[in-house]
């Protein structure tokens, strides 16, 4: 397995346990459409509850972090080892057992902490009622996805990367990265799902060899790749 990859002053390295803080400081970053979401919502915490959390809770051999050893990390973010990621990649290899491990040993803790909707800091169009509901809902994840696509594309993925870390190269070979590996699992593909409005992620998505799955739609985009 691809372990580390250098260049361009940045590491791609497995994620370790002391980034947690800084991929969910990252997540919240990204978060509104690729822009920052900070004050959205009534805890800041949900997205990355919903999004990245139960990722590395789940599978942490399936996340990579890009470390600029602290060069490139936001004045004000968490101390500690992992104080130069400017982003990451998770994703879990197989969609249908990531959905049974959520319903069971994570959905139970999240609507525990958000049992209703609080009040939102200003509006958005991802309301935090949707959130919420999204967050106790895993089998959101096999709604918009046909079992043939499913089987073609068992993996998916969420990858966030910083202001600072963009136009760097540094998100294809995160990708190139999680590619590796799940080949080398035998999974044969991975889908995306992803906000339609973030047209700078379509964009990089696009130019790096996805493709429109046959269920995609242009309100819930749904794009794919092999791994080899």
């Amino acid at each position: 397995m691809i372990a580390n990859h250098r260049g361009s002053g940045s590491t791609i390295r497995p994620y370790q346990p002391n980034d947690r803080d800084s991929v969910t400081e990252i997540c919240v970053r990204t978060a509104a459409g690729g822009q920052d979401a900070r004050g959205i919502y009534s805890d800041d915490m949900l997205m990355p509850e919903v999004y990245c959390l139960p990722y590395v809770t789940y599978a942490p051999d399936l996340a990579w972090v890009v470390d600029d050893g602290g060069a490139g990390h936001p004045a004000g973010a968490p101390a500690g080892g992992s104080g130069g990621v400017v982003g990451y990649v998770v994703a879990v290899a197989d969609t249908r057992e990531f959905v049974d491990w959520y319903e069971t040993e994570w959905a139970p803790g999240f609507r525990a902490r958000h049992p209703r909707p609080g009040p939102m800091g200003r509006d958005y169009r991802y309301t935090e009622e949707a959130l919420v509901r999204d967050g106790g809902d895993p089998g959101r994840m096999l709604r918009g996805i046909t079992p043939a696509e499913l089987a073609d594309h068992p993996a998916h993925l969420h990858i966030d990367l910083l202001p600072e870390g963009q136009r760097r190269g540094l998100g294809r070979r995160l990708l190139d990265t999680l590619r590796a590996a799940l080949a080398e699992r035998g999974v044969p593909g991975v889908h995306l799902g992803m906000d339609p409005a973030n047209t700078g992620a379509r964009a990089f998505y696009d130019a790096y060899g996805f493709h429109e799955l046959p269920s995609h739609r242009p309100d819930t985009p749904l794009l794919g790749i092999r791994t080899r």
